[in-house]
């Protein structure tokens, strides 16, 4: 920055700043020099020294000028945050009732928001001073362009797709509705190219890094010949913080036209954004599930509103609550119902394991369609959402079980073959043991694994088809940075017969010769407590029944449960996603739950549960203790009795919640505000700590 300290020597401007704490308000600050709003400072807070955005120029201080202290340094080597984005950042903090110096401080880059990455308030040492050299050491690496590939013809759907989202100017949600395999990726490349050329920006979000590397390669190939190769850049949570800041940098000076990432791409500095493309929209993974718990989903439609700008949901199962504003009129639907290349949808057979004995995990018709599919030199896949070899260890003289000693859950035996040394582990925690001999209460060496996980149903395939290449894809092999991709690419070379795998397998992924899938013990999500619970079983089981036949004919899928006769199933084996839709809207409707009402969940957590429902307990009687809450108000408020939750204990604290819910989101808002101003009154006479989370998508 210039040196102004002379021009204004005599003047003092005041300005309010966004800090990360837990205030819900903006701090009052002086300078010498006029500061831009949107931009980052230095400042004193207390004994500390953070870094803070400007929000406002004030013509007065709102406080005692003798009490505002001086700005000690702007931070210049970024542009300011433009409107827009202080806009999309302000509605968040305001909806997720959140501070805006937590929301702002809590999603820009981590070096950007830490004075030590400043070391003696040096611009000159920060981290945009040392991108700018790294930036100008690869500048001098060679980009390699993609081999430009021509575009496929389109269907009729599809060309009706495209023509309708090129027509749209403006703001409009747009569900892209189309069947797995129906080429809704295509759709998405020529509405971006269409958005590219007219000089806008485009931001593209998928829910996990694993689908990430398929749809990069698709947008290279297509766009890079347009674009050149530098165009495009990633975001999401396993780049190094190098790497974050370059494509955080470059995103704000419109270096970048095309970012693909996962959720917290919806906070990228944008300055001409035009498109925002949200694939598989209905998927969890868009919740932030700890700290901000923002959905990503939700926030691009409101930022696509707030910017006049088209954003288009893609799914082949849409949440219930995108699919209601379909049918109500409130979003554009465009229907993609065939296969593309006239591919057929693979056919769903229900195997009732009631009536069937079979040993290691599989149907005796799964393991003769396997079989089949070697001899055919295609690819099947057996979809276990269970990690793991076994989810419990198991006494069979006394009963013991191997719970988790610090959760209320159980430790999952994971066997390591190369070292003889086996382990149990909590899911939850993280806590590890080694596998003991003699049960732990009564001494017998009668210890057995009850069930089956990815790694056990792995060893009995390789037991029963030694000779086919088989590979295991879930968070124990994918451990290491690029692993994942690796084994991807390996299924996608052809060199994988069996592929063994969790969720991270059931979605986005075009697997050309996958002729078969077998699906394991998903019957548990049926009578999960969570009323969400059999629309993510059907998503799940379509999601992951659509890898099988997108390149082949006569695919098959073999489904194992106890439960036939479940409407889940037979929606399935139909691949009648609207049937369910209609079905499971009209039960909600009945009970008034989302998308028939809005809801908050308030999660207290302390060591002792008696604790936490405690301070639910006084949380709910607290509305009849202060005059801002109105009684017409809470006519329309139902706030449910504190209990714990599902898994109660997690590393030794234990959980509660309270859940709140109203017919209207501007009455549930009105409300949650003043109730936030009171519950931190409550806290100082115990050791608890609370969270509320908005639209919660597990209760």
């Amino acid at each position: 920055m210039p040196n102004l300290q002379g021009l204004y020597s005599d003047s003092v401007f005041w300005v309010q700043v966004a800090l990360n704490v837990p205030l819900l308000r903006l701090f009052d600050y002086k300078s010498t020099i006029p500061i831009c709003v949107g931009m980052r400072v230095i400042v004193p807070f207390g004994k500390r020294i953070l870094i803070g955005v400007v929000i406002n120029q004030l013509d007065k201080p709102s406080i005692d000028q003798s009490l505002i202290r001086k700005i000690e340094m702007v931070l210049d080597d970024t542009p300011p945050f433009n409107s827009d984005w202080l806009r999309l950042v302000k509605f968040t903090a305001e909806y997720y009732h959140h501070s805006l110096g937590e929301v702002i401080l809590s999603v820009i880059p981590n070096s950007l928001r830490n004075v030590s990455s400043y070391k003696g308030f040096n611009i000159d040492k920060g981290p945009i001073a040392k991108m700018h050299k790294r930036v100008l050491a690869k500048n001098k690496q060679a980009c390699i362009l993609k081999k430009f590939i021509e575009p496929p013809l389109l269907s009729e759907e599809q060309k009706k797709a495209v023509n309708i989202i090129e027509s749209i100017k403006g703001f409009k949600t747009i569900l892209l509705y189309g069947v797995t395999g129906s080429g809704k990726t295509e759709v998405y490349l020529r509405a971006i190219q269409n958005t590219l050329s007219s000089g806008s920006q485009v931001l593209v979000m998928v829910p996990e890094i694993n689908l990430a590397p398929q749809l990069e390669l698709s947008l290279r190939i297509r766009l890079e010949i347009m674009l050149g190769c530098k165009a495009l850049a990633i975001m999401h949570s396993n780049l190094t913080e190098t790497q974050r800041v370059e494509t955080w940098f470059k995103v704000q000076n419109s270096q970048i036209k095309i970012l693909l990432g996962t959720r917290m791409s919806i906070f990228a500095p944008f300055s001409k954004l035009g498109l925002i493309v949200v694939d598989e929209e209905h998927d969890m993974s868009y919740k932030q599930r700890d700290g901000l718990r923002y959905s990503a989903r939700d926030l691009a439609i409101w930022r696509a509103n707030n910017l006049n700008i088209p954003v288009i949901l893609g799914s082949a199962t849409p949440s219930l609550e995108t699919w209601s504003h379909a049918e109500n009129g409130k979003y554009l639907r465009l229907n993609l119902t065939n296969r593309v290349k006239f591919k057929k949808l693979p056919k769903v057979h229900l195997i009732n394991i009631n009536r069937e004995k079979f040993k290691n995990g599989l149907a005796p018709q799964l393991i003769h369609a396997i079989e089949n599919r070697l001899n055919k030199k295609e690819q099947s896949l057996i979809f276990l959402n269970r990690r793991g070899y076994a989810p419990v260890l198991y006494c069979t003289f006394c009963s013991w079980i191997s719970n988790c000693p610090r959760c209320s859950a159980f430790s999952v035996l994971h066997k390591q073959y190369q070292v003889n040394l086996s382990r149990l582990t909590c899911h939850y925690c993280g806590y590890e043991t080694p596998v003991i001999k003699m049960c732990p209460k009564c001494g017998a060496q009668y210890l057995r694994p009850i069930g089956y996980g990815t790694q056990r149903i792995e060893t009995n395939i390789r037991k029963l088809f030694p000779t086919a290449k088989t590979v295991r894809i879930d968070a124990d092999t994918t451990r290491r940075k690029g692993s994942a991709n690796i084994l991807f690419n390996s299924v996608h070379s052809g060199e994988i017969d069996i592929l063994i795998g969790t969720q991270m397998i059931s979605k986005g992924h075009d697997f050309s010769k996958l002729s078969l899938i077998g699906i394991l013990n998903t019957d548990s999500v049926l009578f999960t407590q969570d009323f969400r619970g059999s629309e993510r079983l059907f998503a799940q089981l379509m999601q992951v029944t659509g890898r099988a036949g997108r390149h082949l004919n006569n695919s098959e899928v073999f489904v194992q449960t106890e439960y036939a006769e479940q409407s889940v199933y037979k929606f399935l084996k139909c691949h009648d996603y609207i049937g369910f839709a209609k079905s499971a809207l009209c039960d909600r409707k009945i009970v008034n739950l989302p998308p028939y009402s809005y809801q908050a969940l308030l999660t207290a957590e302390s060591k002792n549960l008696v604790h936490a429902i405690s301070f639910l307990k006084k949380a709910k009687s607290i509305i009849k203790d202060h005059s801002w809450f109105d009684s017409d108000l809470l006519n329309e408020i139902t706030m449910h009795d504190p209990v714990p939750l599902r898994v109660m204990r997690i590393a030794n604290i234990e959980r509660a919640q309270l859940l709140v819910e109203s017919k209207h989101r501007t009455i549930l808002q009105k409300f949650l505000k003043n109730w936030m101003r009171s519950l931190p009154n409550i806290t100082s006479n115990n050791k608890t700590r609370w969270k509320l989370d908005i639209d919660p998508v597990e209760i």
